[in-house]
Parts: structure tokens; sequence; C-alpha cells
């Protein structure tokens, strides 16, 4: 575990950066303890006061618990941390790790599936306009980033659609991850993303208020991307073998 001293015009964000992507690394493990205050201020090279507000945040995350008066020990950030862990997770030095991409891509697939059927339920032909002005965005044009902005966008007419406040606040989280690596992620969601018979079929589906089918035409347009990384993946492994 090496810290590193912190240029003063960035704290207190980067102390917690820092010691973030350490625990989340598994430089700094459950269990572990980290240096007193005034040690770490010394280390790093930034005021005590600066360190507390860092360790605050970190405990706020989950990541770390803070004894009154004693040692901050660190958490199993698997087990405590939320949500707003998942985008330092998904880009590891600039670059995506596919396992969180995997896992992504595993959950949105579960959640597509019931947000598409609730919105044919409670929504139905009432998402006709906005669903088709999407998907007609969506069908004109070919490039993969902004293709994935156009899904992004009937996706969430969708959620509206559903009106669940817990699917909603789950897409928010998800979209947040998300759309700061669509450029990254453009191979790995292009099959998705254009095949537009698979946003029609879904189309059709909720608007005709058949949440049978609107579930089934979200899994087989979700699952594009998933089988897509899956065999990029294979091809990856085997070829560094």
């Amino acid at each position: 575990m090496a810290f590193k001293r912190i240029d003063r015009r960035t704290v207190p964000d980067t102390v917690f950066d820092q010691l973030a992507g350490e625990v989340l690394a598994g430089e700094l493990g459950p269990g572990a303890t980290l240096p007193a205050e005034r040690q770490l201020a010394e280390t790093l090279g930034v005021s005590r006061p600066t360190v507390r507000e860092a360790l605050q945040r970190l405990a706020h995350s989950g990541l770390v618990e803070v004894r009154q008066g004693g040692s901050t020990t660190v958490r199993d950030f698997r087990r405590h941390a939320g949500m707003d862990m998942l985008p330092r997770l998904l880009l590891r030095q600039g670059e995506p790790d596919p396992a969180v991409i995997g896992s992504i891509l595993e959950t949105r697939r579960a959640l597509g599936r019931e947000v598409a059927a609730l919105a044919a339920q409670r929504a139905g032909a009432a998402l006709t306009g906005d669903l088709t002005v999407t998907l007609d965005l969506l069908a004109a044009e070919h490039d993969p980033v902004t293709q994935q902005l156009h899904a992004l966008i009937f996706w969430d007419h969708l959620v509206d659609g559903a009106d669940s406040i817990v699917y909603r606040l789950l897409y928010n989280d998800l979209r947040a991850v998300y759309e700061p690596a669509v450029t990254a992620l453009a191979t790995v969601m292009a099959p998705e993303v254009g095949s537009i018979g698979h946003y029609r079929a879904l189309t059709a589906a909720v608007v005709a208020g058949d949440d049978a089918g609107a579930r089934t035409a979200a899994d087989e347009l979700l699952a594009l991307a998933a089988t897509g990384f899956e065999s990029l993946l294979r091809e990856t492994r085997q070829q560094g073998a």
C-alpha cells in the first residue's frame, strides 16, 4: 500500500478518491486498519481536517467504519457500499472492468424485462407517440454512441410508463453509471442498439398492452448486448491464451 502525496489544490476530493481506490482495488482489505488521522495527514501532505472529511465521506459510502476516538477500519464494500461506487468499479485506470460490465448487462436485462411488462400493463397505447418518435430517431442514426443515447431515451419512456418509483431510482443509478462510459462501451452495445427490429417488436408489444409479449421482447433485445459481450470476452481470452 503506497500512499501518494496530495496536491493541496485538489483536496479533499483527491484524498477520498485515493483512499476509495485503495479499498475498491483490494489494496485495503476488509478489517484493515487505516493509519491515524495525524499519520495519514503527514503521509499525504494535507491537513488533519481534510483527512477527517475524507474519512467521513468514506464512512458515508460504506467503505470504512470510523470509531469515535478509536481506529478507522475498512469494511467489505460488497456488503456495505451502494450504487454510487459502481462508476469507480466500472472504470479501472480508464479501462472498463469486464466483470463489472457483465454484471451491469445482467442486471439491466432482468430490470428491463419487468419494466417493459409494467409499461405495457400500466401505460400501453399512451406510450405510442413517445416510443415511435424515439424509435424513428434511433433507426435514422448510424453512429453507435448516438444510438446508445437514443436507446436511453427509449428506455426512459418505458420506465415512466412502468410507474414504479423503485424501478425509476434503480434505472437512474444504472444510467448514471452507463452514460459516462457510452464511448468505451460502443462495441459491446452495437449489436443491441443497431437492432431496430427488436425495438419495433418491443414497442408493438408495449403499446398493445401485451405484458407477456413485452417481457419476452425486452429480454430478446437486451440479450443481444449480453451475449455479444460474452462472445467478445471469450475471443479476447482465447487470443491472450
